[in-house]
């Protein structure tokens, strides 16, 4: 982990791979990972967590599969929103989003529960940044 600041939108400039977050600190036993995403990602659940969302740029939907049905929550650039841990949820954007998520280290972008893993999704716990880029 760094020890020097790093600026999010040279982060987000050092990759290009889409639903591939990487790693820009560390907060305790939290990462704080940022993100580029387009398209749909899977539905999932985290059983054990909450999954905080941040949209720096564009406009991300996550959908919801709750007790009382489903919804789609829209969050334009700016807006946060937690998905409660064990709400099985499907984020997506038809524009393209860039995001910071901040979730236990070694929490899997996949989940606990998932439905099929499509190849535009990766499946990890997150990549380091390449801290000479950010």
């Amino acid at each position: 982990m760094s020890t020097e600041p790093v600026n999010l939108h040279k982060a987000l400039a050092s990759f290009d791979a889409l639903w591939s977050p990487r790693i820009v600190t560390r907060v305790n036993d939290y990462d704080a990972r940022v993100a580029k995403v387009q398209g749909e990602h899977l539905w999932h659940a985290h059983e054990d967590t909450d999954e905080f969302f941040l949209v720096l740029e564009g406009q991300l939907s996550i959908a919801l599969r709750e007790p009382q049905g489903e919804r789609t929550v829209s969050l334009p650039a700016g807006s946060v929103f937690t998905v409660p841990r064990g709400v099985e949820h499907k984020p997506s954007s038809q524009t393209g989003a860039s995001l910071l998520l901040f979730e236990p280290a070694g929490t899997s972008t996949v989940g606990d529960r998932h439905e099929e893993i499509p190849d535009h999704v990766d499946a990890t716990t997150g990549h380091e940044l390449d801290h000479g880029a950010g």
